[in-house]
């Protein structure tokens, strides 16, 4: 029975656990049994450690302490808190065999460093009466780190009466009391460093592991959940709503003849002064989709779409589909070898582009086919997207149409979709977030408007868009988001906005409450594996304020859990990977049986498939998710999913690179992330192999910087030593010449500051870390000091100061 009680301390609050010990019980009639943990001994440390298939307890204290059933260790620094000064140390390993010997406070000691383990706190310091201790995982000799949890011990009358304590000696204290009873822990919580319901949570699993450890259940095996708690923890990730169902089409093509054959005249597309209804779409999509046919391809085939994004393509997308063929989106501004190669990898039938250079390629005016009918595509696969991978070359994610239906229904209700709704496409059809933007919209009856490409790269070209076309529903990654926000906005009218694609710093959203109060914001956590989204959190200027980390809850016919190294579940508070199940999970990795037996696992709380997404997260006691990073070296830069062990693949491919690091640097808000690649060199320069990676890699995988080291940076263990390797400037690319005039005076004090680097005429705003988040300061500096804005295009055309003079001097063209 746990009873809360008010704590003296604000904020804090305790409970009282009656723990079913007879007071006959050896460990409720014993005292102060540990020798070596007596308070005249001095502070030592100890530690659990998991390390080669052994546990151990090991112990720093004076030397001579305990003699015997210890081993020395080697080379084992003097504990650098405690101890009286002068006092010689020695640390210790403690076979857990010994635990048995050293009575009532060495086993709660123990039940203390497991339940610490398992949630995830190797690096916090335990206090005890005695002294402090702290728990860190596979290291020989601990660090010390803050002191997180306290361990006391008391023998007392009246246990059951609680007595306020004043000030906590730590942030959570467990007192282990026993009386004539038999034994009750008390925990005594700070409320600045953990809530109620974690505190709780945390004594109820302490006295769990405790029980186990009376019953010397090895300590590997020791479960920190029951069978009901599990239950309730699978519950907490199922969605936190139920979603009504939809007509029950079961493909992308049905539920949209659904909308189509119910609204024919409606506008399903704009494409700047280009209008296409429902009826034309669907009709122009048949055609092209008889073309296919007659050209060979046949229900499974996958078909490559290489084109700009615009209204042509999206018949083409949904002309596939409809001969029963799974699209393959490729970004025409992809380098060519990185196109050949997703065309190669994927076996596509055909390739439907303007562009020169494809084998079996074919241009939309060449697949108008004739009349006849198309048979149901069925369930199959949709589209395949291709993603970062580790292995140096992307993967191909395979989903099929139920999961796209699926997400539309999911959320259709809840966000009020429908055919009054504009949506824009604002992301390229290579990337998964267009999947949302697309058939989201097509899908509910709402008007897509295509929005070119530098349009999307220039925030004030961007927001009269908005503005002219009344976009009502607008999804965006919050880099991209941050650029509109950095100019007026206040006449842009739409009512929801979707976040996705990297995390969103929710503080950073505060001004858009200002302007746009009516206005719905959803931060969605998603992965292609799981079709865009996963979750959904509805943000509030509180929450905002707060500078929440919550995704929220699984959106309905998903679920997740946070899972241990081992897939175990692990409680709210308690950070692990997350693992996705339900309908959102996708077929696979094409063509990577193993690759795909890895990451999609079977749920063992219930039917289907998990993905493994190599995200670390915690689920909060509500139920809604807080996402932490990543665990793997996979990061997200402006809203693009990067492996950077892809980009590093690249770099040792190139002959003159003998080893090669890459890192993201992250200085200040989302424009300041850049990727800095390190190389140890044969020959050549950091110019040639960064030119190479340029024409192997998309731009936004492209590195920043390329810095010629004499040998990468280790640590004591032999593995790259991250921290030392710093961000670097980009050198200036050319030789400075004087600068003779005001605007590129002007010009070159705007770029250096906006870089954060010094910038010659000459030197290549690219590649000294610019991005189009950049190029917007740029934009704004120059119109708040009365220049000419340049905008992005003329950017790209004349990426140096000295071009740019010379273009605003022609007057742009």
């Amino acid at each position: 029975m746990r009873t809360p009680s008010a704590a003296a301390e604000p904020g804090s609050r305790a409970w009282v656990e009656e723990l079913p010990v007879p007071a006959d019980h050896p460990m409720a009639v014993r005292r102060r049994g540990v020798e070596m943990a007596r308070a005249g001994e001095g502070v030592r440390r100890v530690v659990l450690r998991y390390a080669d298939g052994g546990s151990d307890l090991i112990v720093v204290g004076p030397r001579g302490g305990r003699a015997g059933a210890v081993e020395e260790l080697e080379s084992a620094p003097p504990p650098p808190w405690g101890l009286p000064d002068g006092t010689p140390s020695t640390p210790y390993v403690l076979p857990i065999s010994e635990l048995g010997e050293l009575g009532d406070e060495t086993s709660w000691l123990t039940a203390l460093g497991v339940t610490l383990a398992r949630y995830g706190s190797q690096d916090a310091l335990l206090g005890t009466d005695h002294g402090a201790y702290v728990l860190r995982d596979a290291k020989p000799v601990p660090a010390s780190g803050p002191v997180l949890a306290g361990l006391l011990f008391d023998d007392v009358e009246r246990a059951g009466e609680y007595v306020p304590c004043l000030a906590p000696p730590f942030p959570l204290t467990v007192s282990v009391m026993r009386d004539i009873g038999g034994l009750r822990l008390r925990c005594d919580h700070l409320g600045s460093h953990f809530s109620g319901e974690i505190a709780a949570q945390f004594v109820r699993h302490l006295a769990h592991v405790h029980r186990q450890v009376l019953d010397e259940v090895p300590l590997t095996e020791v479960e920190l959940l029951d069978a009901g708690e599990r239950e309730r923890i699978v519950a907490l990730g199922r969605a936190g709503r139920v979603a009504t169902p939809g007509p029950g089409a079961v493909s992308i093509v049905e539920a949209f003849a659904h909308i189509a054959g119910r609204a024919p005249e409606r506008v399903a597309v704009t494409d700047g002064a280009q209008q296409v209804t429902y009826g034309e779409l669907d009709a122009r999509a048949g055609k092209l989709a008889r073309g296919l046919v007659q050209r060979g391809v046949v229900p499974g085939d996958r078909v490559g779409v290489c084109l700009d994004r615009s209204a042509e393509l999206v018949v083409v997308l949904l002309a596939v589909l409809k001969a029963g063929g799974t699209y393959v989106p490729v970004d025409p501004a992809y380098p060519a070898e990185r196109i050949a190669y997703t065309a190669r990898d994927a076996g596509v039938r055909v390739m439907v582009t303007r562009s020169a250079g494809f084998a079996d390629a074919v241009s939309p005016d060449e697949l108008v086919g004739q009349e006849g009918e198309l048979s149901a595509p069925g369930d199959g696969a949709a589209y395949v997207i291709y993603t970062s991978g580790s292995t140096g070359r992307p993967k191909g994610v395979v989903v099929p149409h139920r999961n796209v239906v699926a997400l539309v229904e999911a959320t259709r209700e809840e966000y009020g979709l429908g055919a009054g709704d504009v949506w824009t496409w604002f992301h390229s059809a290579a990337f998964d977030f267009s999947v949302w933007e697309i058939w989201g919209c097509l899908l509910t009856g709402g008007r897509l408007v295509v929005v070119p490409y530098f349009v999307s790269r220039e925030p004030d070209a961007f927001r009269d868009l908005l503005v002219s076309e009344r976009v009502s529903v607008l999804s965006q990654t919050p880099s991209a988001f941050g650029q509109l926000m950095s100019v007026e906005h206040a006449a842009v009218g739409v009512r929801l906005v979707v976040f996705g694609g990297e995390p969103l710093d929710a503080r950073g959203v505060l001004p858009w409450f200002d302007r746009h109060p009516a206005c719905r914001l959803v931060n969605m956590y998603g992965i292609t594996e799981t079709t865009v989204h996963v979750t959904e959190q509805t943000l509030t200027r509180a929450l905002a304020l707060a500078g929440t980390r919550s995704v929220g809850r699984a959106l309905p016919g998903w679920h997740l859990y946070v899972t241990g190294p081992e897939g175990e579940l692990l409680p709210p508070g308690v950070a692990g990977e997350i693992r996705v199940g339900g309908a959102g999970v996708a077929l696979g990795y094409l063509g990577r049986e193993e690759l795909t037996a890895e990451r999609f696992v079977p749920d063992p709380y219930g039917d289907g498939r998990l993905y493994r997404s190599g995200d670390l997260g915690r689920l909060r006691p509500d139920g809604r998710l807080e996402h932490l990073g990543r665990i793997d070296s996979q990061v997200k830069v402006r809203g693009f999913r990067i492996e950077l062990d892809e980009i590093r693949n690249v770099l040792l491919e190139d002959a003159d690179v003998r080893t090669a690091a890459v890192v993201v640097h992250r200085e200040g808000d989302a424009a300041g992330a850049r990727i800095d690649a390190y190389v140890v060199l044969n020959g050549g320069s950091a110019g040639t192999v960064r030119a190479r990676a340029a024409g192997l890699l998309p731009k936004y995988m492209v590195p920043a910087t390329v810095t010629v080291l004499d040998a990468l940076p280790l640590t004591a263990n032999g593995k790259l030593d991250v921290s030392r390797l710093v961000a670097t400037p980009a050198p200036a690319q050319q030789q400075e010449q004087p600068v003779t005039d005001d605007l590129t005076a002007r010009l070159i004090r705007i770029w250096s500051d906006v870089l954060g680097t010094d910038v010659g005429p000459d030197d290549d705003f690219f590649e000294l870390g610019g991005n189009s988040l950049f190029a917007v300061r740029i934009t704004a500096a120059q119109r708040e000091q009365g220049l000419p804005a340049v905008r992005l295009r003329e950017l790209y055309r004349n990426p140096t100061i000295r071009g740019t003079v010379a273009g605003l001097e022609r007057g742009g063209d």
